[in-house]
């Protein structure tokens, strides 16, 4: 089953909207690359770690959440993890580097 996707585009429509019906943006990357760029207000969960994280990924059900990592590819493995545990979750589609370029060029790229 194939994992289901956002684009750069339609994210940035959902974040440009009203507070309550933002997505929770998660991160799967490395910590040293969360420190170099994040989409704001993006909780930090590197993927071989994603189980350590259960407690907080529980406060996230009933809400969208968007996956994102570099270029799109990590990102679907922990959407799919997030999935499998009943939240609803999407992968960010091209990752941050792609919405980097086609959203937001302000922000650094790796």
């Amino acid at each position: 089953m194939p994992i289901p996707e956002i684009t750069p585009a339609e994210l940035a429509r959902r974040l440009a909207g009203p507070p309550e019906s933002r997505p929770v943006l998660v991160d799967v990357r490395f910590p040293h690359e969360h420190e170099w760029v994040a989409l704001p207000g993006s909780v930090l969960m590197p993927l071989p770690e994603l189980e350590d994280f259960h407690e907080q990924l529980d406060a996230f059900r009933g809400r969208p959440v968007v996956v994102y990592c570099h270029h799109g590819v990590r990102s679907l493995d922990g959407a799919a993890y997030l999935i499998d545990r009943g939240l609803q979750a999407v992968s960010l589609q091209g990752g941050i580097d792609l919405y980097s370029r086609t959203v937001d060029p302000s922000l650094p790229r790796y």
